[in-house]
């Protein structure tokens, strides 16, 4: 099937990204280069007719795949709070132009004639959410994001004004059999760039795929040399960690192409609608695996279609966090000597960076990031050659000192989007100890940006406000010098860091309201945080919603709750030794908590709803199981 005659024109999409009034991006992977039209249909006004011939950028990352960033600035302004019905109209071959409900009906909600989007006049409602890990043995709560719009269509003014992904949009680092397998047929379908591999047991990226040691095994693409053991042990093996999940490594993503495949293979069903594989020889314990996991996917598979109608229903937003990129991403600087000391892992981070550029980043803020876009666009070509070699290591490069990944949406409240990944505040002290998770430039920046504002949405990857007992465990580990067994990344656990983060939060012109909104940790929960003794002082509140697919152990998670809320309960004296002391946090209780748990342990997205001033006035988690679970305001505040 690597014709073009026989390959659907869209593969990916449309997702809508950054909207406006006057200004659409959307994002589109596609099999060929096409000519497109948008049509418009605002409310009851005429339809408008946009041909994009002269609005979009297109970069081939393959002989049959081109990513397309449609990016329309508009004559005159679309009216807010409406919904707004679009057509993402695709010249055939034969010169027939096709409608979006014949390329795509799946992405047309029930009794509705086309997709739509809603411009809302104020930041009023937020979906959020992070860690989709596909294999992860649970539903996928972008799915149950999709049957909640479903039900809210006939009420364009509740729909939230943004999706933001906070983080693990994918996993490169910990990927299943059967979805390594299915990388590997799509970058055959669609041709996608090859590349070649310095330091590793294999030339190129053709000889990696065609490697006996391609799945479950990829440590052993290292050369076995004395120099390479840290490495293979930090970067490719992963770790058993008591406090978070075990690390799984040995399908590690490492090329460019493998890591453009696996975003399209987990935002749409097309591309596996045109590939087919079996099962690679493997060992009965490894064959045994890959059946299991090819049972979790088939299900993760068959929710695709409604995951990529509400992508391509609601605005998105999105930031990395480490497993979009590699397990402990830039955790200290001893990591980083290792990872960057070495020319095959110092690749396979680039490459993620530069499918992230492409995948993630082009929509949050084209403007900002046009050059890297251009740098990029040099580099592929056609997409039908290899990569030079050097080209491809000089623009990585260029992405590993890039300072420009986070960005901010003004609005009623302003959005600001932190980077907590690459502009870490390194450890003076050990090299082995945790950078924290932005540098003192970074974090001034943020407090600008903070300076005045009435009310601001924070989204920080990490929790800026974890659980004290979890961040005590992660510093006792750092004290025994292996921070990797737990990731021991908090905001708390660099001194600097925490005590720069905690000087913003008293300052005298940083008195408005602020919602921060992370991910990262596998459990949801939500913190209400009052300065002590401070009249003039913020009003902080820490949702966290996590993961989107993806769960603490059960367990171990009951455990933590319940000593966490013993041991640091308002009167015990453990409180003073921790970072937080001038501040007082008041946990919500979730209102389906059967025993007093804090923490809530399930697959699903969060949704918060906020007034005028910034409050948010409603909170909840959106569980697969297709129930809410609310978080209401602590009984007592305290002074």
């Amino acid at each position: 099937m690597n014709d073009t005659q026989t390959l659907p024109d869209i593969l990916v999409g449309p997702l809508l990204r950054r909207i406006s009034t006057t200004r659409l991006v959307l994002w589109v992977v596609a099999s060929r280069a096409l000519n497109m039209t948008l049509i418009l249909r605002p409310g009851q006004s005429d339809a408008e007719s946009i041909g994009l011939a002269h609005h979009h950028q297109c970069i081939p990352i393959g002989q049959r795949a081109f990513i397309y960033l449609i990016d329309i600035e508009l004559d005159s302004p679309l009216p807010c709070d409406e919904r707004i019905e679009y057509d993402l109209q695709v010249e055939s071959q034969q010169g027939e132009w096709r409608s979006l409900p014949e390329w795509a009906p799946w992405l047309c909600y029930d009794g509705a004639a086309y997709p739509a989007f809603v411009i809302a006049s104020r930041h009023h409602r937020l979906m959020h959410g992070s860690c989709r890990k596909p294999h992860h043995d649970s539903a996928d709560g972008l799915v149950r994001a999709d049957s909640w719009l479903a039900e809210h269509q006939a009420a364009p003014t509740e729909w939230p004004a943004w999706l933001l992904m906070t983080g693990d949009q994918i996993y490169a680092d910990d990927v299943a059999g059967p979805m390594l397998r299915a990388v590997h047929a799509l970058i055959e379908q669609l041709g996608l760039v090859d590349e070649w591999l310095e330091g590793a047991t294999v030339d190129d990226s053709q000889a990696l795929y065609d490697s006996p040691d391609s799945y479950y095994q990829r440590a052993e693409l290292l050369p076995d040399v004395t120099s390479n053991v840290a490495l293979r042990q930090r970067f490719f093996s992963g770790v058993k960690k008591p406090v978070f999940t075990s690390a799984n490594a040995q399908n590690h993503l490492m090329t460019l192409a493998e890591m453009l495949a696996m975003y399209c293979l987990v935002w749409s069903p097309v591309p596996w609608q045109v590939i087919r594989f079996e099962a690679p020889a493997l060992d009965k314990k490894n064959a045994e695996l890959y059946r299991q996991e090819q049972a979790v996917m088939d299900g993760f598979v068959a929710g695709l279609p409604q995951c990529a109608r509400l992508m391509a229903h609601l605005p998105s937003l999105m930031i990395f966090d480490d497993h979009d990129v590699t397990d402990d991403w830039n955790l200290s600087a001893d990591w980083e000597l290792a990872a960057y000391g070495h020319p095959f892992s110092k690749r396979i981070i680039g490459n993620a960076l530069v499918a992230y550029l492409l995948c993630q980043a082009w929509g949050n803020d084209p403007d900002k990031l046009s050059p890297l876009i251009h740098h990029a666009s040099t580099l592929l070509r056609d997409g039908s050659q290899p990569l030079v070699c050097a080209e491809q290591d000089g623009f990585i490069e260029r992405l590993l000192r890039f300072q420009g990944w986070e960005f901010q949406v003004p609005g009623t409240p302003a959005l600001i989007v932190l980077d907590t990944r690459t502009r870490r505040w390194r450890s003076e002290r050990k090299l082995n100890h945790p950078s924290g998770l932005m540098d003192w430039e970074a974090l001034m920046e943020m407090q600008q940006a903070l300076m005045g504002a009435k009310s601001a949405v924070i989204i920080s990857p990490a929790p800026m406000f974890g659980v004290k007992l979890i961040e005590s465990i992660q510093k006792l580990f750092t004290v025994m010098g292996k921070p990797l067994v737990v990731d021991a990344e908090n905001w708390m656990a660099h001194r600097g860091a925490a005590n720069t983060l905690l000087q913003i939060w008293q300052h005298s012109k940083t008195p408005g309201n602020y919602v921060i909104l992370s991910g990262d940790v596998h459990y949801s929960f939500v913190y209400d945080i009052v300065v002590r003794r401070q009249k003039r002082a913020p009003n902080l509140w820490q949702i966290t919603s996590s993961g989107i697919k993806n769960t603490f152990p059960k367990n171990l998670l009951n455990t933590f709750d319940r000593l966490n809320r013993w041991l640091y309960a308002p009167w015990s004296p453990l409180n003073w030794f921790t970072k937080r002391r001038k501040l007082s946090v008041h946990p919500r209780d979730p209102d389906r908590a059967s025993a007093g748990e804090r923490l809530w342990n399930a697959s699903g997205i969060g949704l918060v709803t906020l007034d005028e001033k910034g409050h948010p006035i409603d909170i909840r988690q959106l569980d697969v199981d297709g129930s809410d679970v609310v978080f209401p305001p602590p009984e007592k505040t305290l002074p």
